[in-house]
């Protein structure tokens, strides 16, 4: 079975968002990368996991959140390319929430990859 090293995953993704955040609450969206999500290697790396001593719903969870992440942020992206930053930032409260949801189901990936 293909490892995962959890803590990274975490680091990574919450400097990321965190960025994402402070591009658009300073309004610095051209100063920011903001498709730099779309090289994320979370979803391939899930995959390869396959189903984790029988706790493939927990697996299949996670990649729905991470999936649900991915698609939020692509919407504040093109929201913002064209020229809808305000409707972009009534969408930053969920791409939040989706962030701890993803970093809840990678603790919870964490236990079963211990074991």
């Amino acid at each position: 079975m293909k490892r995962i090293d959890i803590d990274s995953a975490i680091r990574l993704h919450t400097q990321w968002r965190r960025q994402f955040l402070n591009a658009f609450a300073d309004g610095a969206y051209a100063d920011m990368p903001l498709s730099e999500h779309r090289s994320c290697t979370l979803a391939s790396t899930l995959h390869a996991l396959g189903d984790i001593d029988g706790k493939s719903a927990d697996l299949g969870q996670l990649t729905a959140i991470h999936d649900r992440f991915h698609t939020l942020a692509n919407e504040i992206i093109d929201l913002s390319n064209n020229g809808l930053g305000d409707s972009a930032d009534l969408l930053l409260p969920e791409l939040n929430e989706a962030s701890h949801q993803l970093v809840g189901q990678l603790d919870k990936l964490r236990g079963y990859l211990d074991q």
